[in-house]
Formats: structure tokens, C-alpha cells, sequence
């Protein structure tokens, strides 16, 4: 596999950091651009902005920023972008427009009850992408939002 399009979604988690790592060692080795993306969900989808890390109640300048702040170690070409709505199917949707080759995406690794009642973005994700999909769990170290 030789992709020259990678796409990192990120929820502003430390799950995210060692997926950041992947997606960034793979585009620096290919010669990748690296996309990376937060998905800013509508108001109403939680309630409120309790699920996201970091900003209670998120605004959109506010996420703009979280989102500007993340930025790969390495050498290598990236843009931010910053989708609004379903965090899985924005993702697929942006994947399919901007025909990324491979998606690198952290994975709170979630199970029963848990898994049921928040759902798994990552699993839509593997589901519905129309390019290979690479999943990175949390390691034990690296500090999880709680369930």
C-alpha cells in the first residue's frame, strides 16, 4: 500500500494521540498529506457538549481552535478541517469527497452496556468507509474519559 491521502479523525482525546502518531509515521513514509478532521456534532445530539474532552460546552470557534492545535511530529503536508454533523457518517462522507486512501482513527475500545449506549464511531466507520481503515486502541498507560 502506497497512500498519498490520510485521514485522521480526532474526538480530542488521549486515545487519539497514538492514532495522531500512526497516521503521521505512515504519511512522513509515503509522502502522504495528512487530513485532520473533528466532527462537530449538532447541538441536540447529547444534550449538550458533556461528551466532548476539554470544552464543556463547545462552540465552534472554540472546537476550531482544539482542532488548530493539533498538529502531526514530523515532516509532513496537513490540513484541518472542521465537518458538522453524525461523527461517522461525516467522516465516510469527507473520506469518500476527498478519496483518502486510508483512514487512521483511536478507538476507546468500549464494550457492553457501555459500547451499546454511546455507540462506536470507529466501528460505523470500518463499516461504511470506502477505503481500508486503520483502528488504534488506547494503551493501558494513556488515560481514558470515563465510561
Amino acid at each position: 500500500m502506497n497512500a498519498k491521502k490520510i485521514l485522521f479523525p480526532t474526538d480530542f482525546s488521549h486515545t487519539g494521540d497514538a492514532a495522531l502518531e500512526y497516521a503521521t509515521s505512515l504519511a512522513e513514509n509515503w509522502g502522504a498529506k495528512l487530513f485532520i478532521v473533528h466532527v462537530e456534532e449538532h447541538p441536540l445530539a447529547y444534550g449538550g457538549g458533556e461528551m466532548y474532552y476539554g470544552v464543556l460546552e463547545p462552540d465552534t470557534e472554540a472546537l476550531r481552535k482544539m482542532l488548530e492545535a493539533v498538529v502531526p511530529k514530523g515532516k509532513v503536508a496537513y490540513e484541518h478541517h472542521l465537518l458538522m454533523g453524525e461523527p461517522a457518517q461525516a467522516v465516510v462522507d469527507f473520506a469518500r469527497e476527498k478519496d483518502v486512501d486510508l483512514i487512521v482513527l483511536g478507538t476507546h475500545g468500549r464494550s457492553g452496556l457501555t459500547r451499546l449506549v454511546m455507540g462506536s464511531v470507529a466501528e460505523a466507520v470500518v463499516r461504511s468507509a470506502h477505503c481500508p481503515v486503520l483502528t488504534v486502541k488506547a494503551s493501558k498507560e494513556a488515560p481514558v474519559a470515563a465510561n
